[in-house]
Formats: structure tokens, sequence, C-alpha cells
């Protein structure tokens, strides 16, 4: 199968101003198409509207508030999208070099690392899973990786606090059910619990790929191979790598939610592109990025070309807070992985610069006008949605055209600051039957995918449910 199409510069222009068109033209019941301006060829611009939407991102976040709790949002969102927010902030200063953010985001992130400094943090108890862990480990590793300012020393380590992460997930791996995987939730009581989801296990997957390659550590590579090989084997990413939502212990893994999200191709993406890097370009790893890449085609509109689309919900206006974040992590990771897979570059900046495009046209709603919806295709017609998961997909989307004109990550070899300890989290209480009542009364139930369940008994026939 052929991979992206790669373009010369003037292509790249013609492309995107195709895109732009477009998005106005569906937008002809507006008297002008504007929103937040972007020239997705010009680096000035591009910062500008990300600085835009990472500003109006952040009237949503009430952490840095006297009284209230650093590191959290408020309802309706779950604690998982601050740290997932977090990780669009540390990009924002990757990208931009804009510093005003750093110090609510060291904050925030040492804030909730918990007593074991391992992200399970006892007031989020009822709201732990692998998941929501993962994501707050996935930003202490960006963190590392992006050489963002280290904490004191006297406070945990953005390396260590990612290490901390995967190794007590690591002591996780249930063999009793389905012959290996991450459940869903950390703890029994917890709806879920019987749920093995594809996100927690490629999160896992990501975090070692990437720790094997800053550490240089093969276990952490064993681990990642494994959990590929995990994913593989019980039927949640198929032949032709189309990665699905999870499925449940109690029927053995048997019956596979085929639901498809973003956000599961791309942190097995990223995951993958590392995999290749630290195999020093392994075939293997190579045909496995080409291949999730390519089937990423799904999640673009077929009506406005290169813009993306979550296609499990957006068509049919039902995600839900959750969902509205889940592009940005596509974007996100398919940036990174343009670093550690350099061949992929051309064919992933067509799919960013289009999106970023539409994005921004649709960053026109709000009180000041500036807010982003979440349906990219509608161009300058703004959707009527807004908040955290709207804002930080499209500043993702927009920073990631800045990949070529930063950095890669950095190692331990390769000027890496960040300390680590290979031992954090693995001598930790973890017990899954941990009493009702240690749980804090302002906890909320669930973690927010309960709708995917939901959802797809609705959708069953759905094209995108690959049978």
């Amino acid at each position: 199968m052929r991979l992206f199409s790669c373009t010369n510069h003037e292509r790249h222009r013609s492309s995107w101003l195709s895109a732009l068109l477009t998005t106005c033209i569906l937008s002809l019941t507006l008297p002008l198409c504007t929103a937040i301006q972007l020239d997705p060829e010009d680096p000035d611009s591009i910062k500008a509207a990300a600085g835009q939407a990472a500003h109006d991102m952040l009237t949503f976040y009430t952490g840095n508030q006297t009284g209230d709790i650093p590191g959290n949002l408020p309802d309706p969102y779950y604690w998982w999208e601050c740290g997932a927010m977090f990780g669009s902030l540390l990009d924002y200063y990757y990208y931009t070099g804009d510093a005003q953010y750093n110090d609510l985001v060291t904050q925030g992130m040492l804030f909730q690392t918990g007593p074991n400094n391992d992200y399970m943090t006892p007031n989020q108890t009822k709201t732990t899973g692998n998941d929501d862990q993962g994501f707050w480990g996935m930003s202490a590793m960006s963190a590392a990786e992006q050489k963002f300012p280290d904490p004191p020393s006297d406070k945990p380590q953005w390396l260590a606090l990612a290490q901390a992460v995967f190794n007590t997930q690591a002591l996780r791996w249930d063999t009793q059910f389905c012959n290996g995987g991450l459940r869903w939730q950390v703890f029994t009581f917890n709806t879920g619990y019987d749920y093995k989801n594809t996100i927690s296990n490629g999160v896992f997957f990501n975090l070692g790929a990437r720790l094997a390659k800053y550490t240089g550590n093969q276990t952490y590579a064993d681990w990642a191979i494994k959990a590929w090989d995990w994913t593989a084997a019980v039927g949640l990413m198929s032949q032709e790598y189309h990665f699905f939502d999870g499925c449940h212990t109690t029927l053995n893994c048997t019956d596979v939610n085929k639901q498809q999200w973003t956000y599961n191709a791309g942190v097995y993406l990223l995951g993958a592109a590392n995999m290749y890097n630290y195999t020093n370009g392994s075939d293997i790893w190579r045909e496995r990025v080409n291949n999730i890449l390519n089937q990423t085609s799904i999640f673009y509109s077929p009506t406005v070309p290169n813009v993306m689309l979550e296609i499990a919900c957006e068509p049919y206006n039902t995600c839900d807070t959750d969902n509205y974040s889940f592009k940005a992590y596509l974007a996100r990771w398919m940036a990174a992985s343009t670093k550690m897979a350099p061949w992929i570059y051309d064919g992933v900046l067509e799919k960013i610069r289009a999106s970023a495009a539409a994005a921004a046209l649709q960053c026109s709603g709000g009180p000041s006008g500036t807010f982003c919806g979440m349906k990219w295709t509608d161009g300058a017609k703004w959707d009527g949605t807004r908040g955290v998961g709207q804002q930080m997909s499209a500043l993702e989307v927009m920073q990631s055209l800045l990949i070529s004109k930063v950095a890669g990550p950095v190692t331990n070899a390769t000027g890496g600051t960040s300390k680590g300890d290979p031992s954090a989290g693995s001598g930790g209480t973890f017990d899954p039957r941990l009493p009702q009542d240690s749980i804090q009364q302002r906890d909320r139930v669930g973690a927010g995918f309960l709708t995917t369940l939901v959802i797809v008994s609705g959708l069953g026939s759905a094209w995108w449910m690959i049978a």
C-alpha cells in the first residue's frame, strides 16, 4: 500500500490554500470567513495562533486559583485530561519557546504525583484507570525528552515519574484473563475493571518504547514488544492495523468492541516509531509505522481533503467531553513520530497542514470569537461547542506545523538532563481491592469511556467499525 504522497513547497502552499478555500465555501452563511488567523507557512503566524488557542484553553483551568487544586480541572472534566492538557502546554513551550505557562505546568504536574511519586493520587481513586495514570506519565516523559526545565532537586524528576508510572503498570500485567494485557480500571470496585482497553495497553507500549529510546535499557523494549504482541494476538489490532476499543475479561476478550478512535492509532504510531529508531532502523518496525499511518486514513474527511475527523462520534453528534480531545493526541503523536521516523514527514505534514488551516477557521466561537469547536470540516461556521478538548485539539494540530523547526527528543546519551530512577514505582503498595472507605467524597464515578459501550450498541452497523 502506498504511503502518503510527497509534495514540494509550492504544492504544500497550494494544498492548504485549497483546504482553506473549501472550508470557507462551507461557511457561505457567514458574512466573512474569519477566525484565528493562521498562515501554515509562516512560523510567526503559527506561534500567534497557538498562543491564542493556549490562552483560551486555560480559561477553563481553575487549578491556579486560590483555594482550588493544582493539576485538576473542574467538572465535567476527569483527572486524566488535565495531565493531557499539560502535555499540550509542554508542547507549546517546545514549539514556540513561550515560557509563560511553565510554572503553572510544573506546579500542577508535581502536585498530582501522589505519595509514592507515581501519579497514583489518593483523591482520584475512583477515576484511576491505567490510561488515566498513563497520560500523566506520558506528559512527564515528554518533559524529559523536550528538556523542559527540571523541577527543584528535592522534588520528583520527570524521567523518574515516567519510570514510576511504567513500573506500577508492569506490576499490573494480568495473565489470569486473556493471556496478558492491562485492565482499563486499576481498582476492582470501579466499573470497567473487567475491561481491557486498547488505550491503556497502548499507553504502556508507548511509554515502554520511549523509555527504551531515552535510557537505552532493553527491558523497556522487551515490555513494549510484549504489549504490541498481546494487542495483536487478542484482536485489539487487526491484521490491517485498525485499532479497536477493548474487550471484556469475563468473555476472555472474545468480544472485541470494534469502535475506532484517533488516539488509539496515534499512541501506537509514536511507540512504533520509537521502536524503529531504538532498533536502528528495523524493517519490521518500519513496516509497522507505515501500516499504522496508512490506516489513519479512516480519520480524515472524505469531503474536505486531509482534514481530521473523529469518525466514531463526530458525524453523529455523539462526542462526549473526553472525545472532544482525542484529535489532539493523534496530531501530537503524528508530528512527534516524524522525528523518530523521518521518511513519513511529508505525508504527515500534508495532513497536519490542511487540518490546522481548517481547525483555525473553526476557532470562531465564544465571547472572543476565537474559541474552537470540534468540527473542523465545518470551516468558520462554529459548531457551538467549546471546552478544553476542543482547544487542545486545535492547539496541537496548529503547533505541530512547527515540528521541522525544533530539535528531536533528547536521550540520556544526547543531552538529556532529567534524572531517572529505574526502581521508581516498583516498591509501592498496590492493591486492586483497596477498601471503598478510602475513596474521598469528591471523587467522580467512571473515567469517561463508558459512553463507548453505549454508542457502539446503537451504531453497530456503522461503516467504520471493521468486521
